[in-house]
């Protein structure tokens, strides 16, 4: 490992271990449930992030979830979602996870939630619930990534002065529109030495939960390296998506969602369905994926891996076998699972081998992937900052 790798494990680790590090997921699930196709008869493994998207799953009914992050932190965030959906009537709901500001927070945390958080969570939340208390820093601009996002906004209202114009491209009425104003007035300001110096710091990109060993995938596959990338996916976003469906991006440059542009579960309808019981199907675990499926005595129809074996791979590749054992030990007949990398290719999937059956035997061949499906999502995918998709059924 050189002087750098060390040093960039090093500040990741102090980001990650300490912090909630997402305070909203940042994978489209609209793009999930076309790649999952999910029924009454599924069981999910996912890994929690900001759970978000665990409450999105639950809206198709399927028979469980498990939610697993290994950062207690995303954890509580999860707890207190489910909380207050059981618990709070909508208005009040939605100002806490919407606006992210909701001036009553403590007041109903300790009278209403608290009660049904794990002790964990409340301890972690007895301190944190003052996020929810600012109208200036609502809680998405709270946690690692949220922080970030207010610097970045900063940056762009009092150093840049273009609010006027991103707030413009937000309420643009086509697509066209919008992407004028981002070319005419945003790009080639936004883009100044100052921000492709702190894009090219690892440290910048441990608080977007970016790891080195991602880092180092995208220098290596994409033309440009990391600076370049990031460039490509702002330029897709705001001149060849719109934005009026994309609360990823909204959220971030604004603070807050609106009704008609949030996450599934914040719309009323939505949020009443799961208190009707849709919730009731997520469990919450703080473990591994791989220590989570050890101590699991149910078959998993469906694996959603995000883009952490980009993680393990270069720094902790035993850990990454060892948990396509375990994942392969607790796949149903026709599991499917789903992840993102930061590359443009998992080539690390392809060194995997292992036992299977009683004979050993490389990854891919026990992978049928759906080549063709996960290249026309990856396309439409709203958030656009992965490199790559992959959908893959598993051998029984």
């Amino acid at each position: 490992m050189s002087v750098m790798d060390w040093v960039s494990g090093r500040v990741f680790g102090m980001v990650h271990g300490k912090n909630l590090v997402y305070n909203t997921c940042w994978e489209d699930p609209r793009l999930d449930r076309i790649a999952l196709q999910l029924g009454p008869t599924d069981r999910i493994v996912m890994i929690t992030s900001a759970g978000c998207n665990a409450l999105d799953y639950a809206l198709c009914g399927p028979e469980r979830i498990d939610a697993v992050d290994l950062n207690p932190r995303q954890n509580a965030l999860l707890e207190l979602k489910i909380a207050g959906i059981r618990r709070l009537e909508y208005d009040d709901f939605y100002s806490m996870f919407g606006r992210g500001y909701f001036p009553r927070a403590a007041e109903v945390y300790q009278d209403v939630l608290r009660a049904e958080l794990s002790p964990w969570s409340q301890q972690y939340w007895d301190r944190w619930i003052r996020f929810f208390h600012s109208r200036r820093r609502p809680f998405y601009f709270r946690g690692t990534s949220g922080s970030f996002a207010r610097i970045v906004n900063i940056y762009v209202n009092r150093m840049l002065r273009i609010r006027p114009y991103v707030d413009q491209m937000l309420e643009a009425a086509s697509l066209e529109e919008q992407r004028e104003i981002y070319q005419r007035h945003v790009r080639d300001r936004f883009w100044s030495r100052l921000m492709c110096f702190a894009m090219n710091r690892d440290t910048t990109l441990s608080m977007i939960g970016v790891p080195r060993a991602q880092r180092k995938q995208i220098e290596t596959q994409y033309e440009g390296g990391i600076i370049q990338f990031i460039k490509d996916c702002v330029e897709a976003v705001f001149a060849e998506l719109p934005l009026s469906d994309n609360y990823f991006w909204r959220v971030y440059m604004t603070g807050s969602y609106t009704e008609s542009c949030c996450p599934e579960y914040l719309k009323r309808d939505s949020f009443q369905r799961l208190k009707d019981g849709l919730v009731d199907c997520i469990h919450i675990h703080t473990d591994s994926v791989e220590g989570f499926l050890r101590k699991h005595d149910q078959t998993v129809t469906r694996f959603v891996l995000l883009d952490h074996m980009d993680w393990l791979a270069d720094r902790h590749f035993p850990r990454l076998v060892s948990e396509w054992e375990a994942i392969l030990q607790r796949a149903a007949p026709g599991a499917r699972t789903i992840w993102r990398s930061g590359g443009l290719r998992t080539d690390f999937i392809d060194r995997v081998e292992l036992e299977h059956h009683g004979r050993r035997c490389r990854l891919p061949e026990l992978l049928t992937y759906n080549s063709e499906l996960a290249e026309q999502l990856h396309v439409q995918d709203r958030v656009h900052t992965y490199g790559s998709f992959y959908i893959a059924d598993i051998a029984a």
